[in-house]
């Protein structure tokens, strides 16, 4: 009996804050593994994304947006969590938006590794209505570097998705699925839930939003009907438990209502959720709290 080949490879997604990584790993997978939002660096994690069609497994790496803007600690080990990412990945999917090219992704662009397999992924493509000023935004861009391909997709609306999958596939070497095939990431359910949870504190919350939160999951318990959640929220500061509770704890009600029905769409149970604060002065400057970046 002769064994048909499978491919497998890891595949780094790179670019600035806010190009819209993790919109784009979400709409390849078909599934929201990466948390969303509008504010800078809301991913933090080295996030692998799993997506297994017929012969091919693709690995996506989803990474924190580079800035050199602010440099706090944490910020530091965002970037370098970039920078590690770039090792050892098979492709690169650079990432910048349709009209936009400034400092943040020159800065991106520089760390791109001469002899890569880097593909270049303009996201938004929506926002022009002239089909021509956007190919002219596309080749100015696809000059800065000798890309091995050039796309432009809007991964919000599902636009260009299979195009990029197929482009991709070309540098995914022979080998064996490294998950199984419904896998759909490398993080447990554990992590999972609280980054459900911090994604729903950066929406709820935007600019009052304090970066040095934590969500811990503190006990997690599973079964094909029922997942029961607990959650504590760590913040820095007195002042910040107030902002995320809310008058009267409207705020942190429909954190937790939001969050729940996000965790049972992933988890396909019914989810029991229960969230506290707590304050913990100086965790984010701890070694612990800056080494999951690394």
């Amino acid at each position: 009996m002769i064994e048909s080949k499978t491919f497998c490879g890891f595949v780094a997604i790179v670019g600035r804050p806010n190009v819209g990584k993790s919109t784009l790993m979400n709409h390849l997978i078909g599934q929201k593994i990466s948390i969303t939002s509008r504010k800078p660096q809301t991913t933090r994690h080295r996030v692998t994304g799993v997506y297994t069609h017929n012969d091919s497994q693709y690995l996506f790496v989803d990474t924190p947006g580079f800035q050199k803007q602010y440099l706090t600690k944490l910020n530091q080990a965002l970037n370098q969590s970039v920078v590690n990412s770039l090792s050892n990945v098979d492709a690169i999917i650079y990432v910048v938006e349709a009209g936009i090219f400034n400092l943040g992704d020159e800065e991106v662009l520089n760390l791109l590794p001469t002899e890569a397999n880097v593909i270049l992924v303009v996201n938004k493509r929506d926002k022009y209505k002239d089909r021509n000023e956007l190919n002219q935004f596309v080749k100015e861009v696809s000059e800065k570097y000798p890309f091995k391909k050039v796309l432009s997709v809007a991964a919000k609306h599902d636009h260009g998705m299979d195009e990029l999958l197929a482009a991709t596939k070309l540098y995914l070497p022979e080998s064996v699925f490294l998950y199984p095939e419904e896998q759909l990431s490398d993080k447990s359910s554990r992590f999972m839930a609280s980054e459900i949870i911090r994604e729903k504190l950066f929406r709820s919350l935007g600019e009052e939003l304090p970066y040095s939160l934590m969500v811990e999951i503190d006990k997690f318990e599973q079964t094909s009907k029922l997942s029961r959640i607990f959650a504590t929220i760590i913040v820095d500061r007195e002042n910040q438990k107030p902002m995320i509770i809310g008058k009267g704890g409207e705020k942190l009600k429909k954190i937790s209502i939001e969050s729940r029905l996000d965790m049972e769409k992933l988890f396909d149970t019914k989810v029991h959720l229960e969230i506290w604060v707590k304050v913990k002065s100086g965790f984010a400057d701890e070694l612990k709290f800056l080494q999951q970046f690394e």
